[in-house]
């Protein structure tokens, strides 16, 4: 298993799905096979960390506006924030869910898949509020946090919602509707938060 890094600035994406694979089957040979084995959990974890690298590709696209972005934060307990985007127009924590030909509907405060009803919402929302309070302990001022659902390789993304609490995106709009919003912050406040998140010390406690 790789070592957790001190500047999370060097996390590639997906490194937490990563690590949760290699311990699932710590044999590479098996590890590869079984990521082709029709209901394996290596498979599923493997097509979310597909999700995670497109994902990841898109975000980068957001440097050119002032933007930083960080993968795989992972706090104590194990769970991770997929990807925080940092810009002119805030933070933003976004999950990545990867539903490869699936109808995908959000109306104001649930997401279905295929017509199952899933948690992504409340489950991004607790991590964006979580997120937060990790961002404004540090640095000593309030960071709001929004949070995010990159939707992966669906057939179809339906958002009833005109104002939802959790924003959600085809990946292939994640970057233009980013940039979009009115800017919030000034370039100091960004990099002062950027550099907070990056400290692997803040996502301890």
């Amino acid at each position: 298993m790789q070592p957790l890094l001190s500047d999370l600035a060097q996390n590639r994406p997906g490194d937490a799905v990563r690590r949760k694979i290699q311990e699932l089957q710590p044999n590479p040979v098996l590890r590869l096979i079984n990521r082709w084995v029709p209901g394996s959990e290596i498979r599923s974890w493997s097509a979310g960390l597909t999700g995670e690298l497109i994902t990841a590709r898109r975000l980068d696209k957001l440097k050119r506006h002032g933007w930083f972005t960080l993968h795989a934060i992972q706090w104590p307990s194990g769970a991770d924030i997929d990807h925080l985007a940092i810009g002119p127009a805030g933070v933003f924590a976004i999950n990545s869910k990867r539903h490869r030909g699936k109808t995908v509907w959000y109306g104001d405060t649930t997401i279905t898949v295929n017509g199952s009803v899933t948690r992504h919402i409340a489950i991004s929302q607790s991590e964006a509020r979580r997120t937060s309070r990790a961002l404004s302990r540090r640095s000593g001022v309030d960071v709001p946090v929004r949070p995010v659902i990159s939707v992966v390789h669906a057939a179809k993304l339906t958002v009833k919602s005109a104002n939802p609490p959790v924003l959600v995106l085809e990946v292939e709009h994640l970057d233009r509707v980013l940039s979009g919003f009115s800017p919030r912050l000034l370039p100091e406040q960004v990099a002062r938060i950027y550099e907070v998140a990056r400290d692997a010390r803040t996502w301890s406690g």
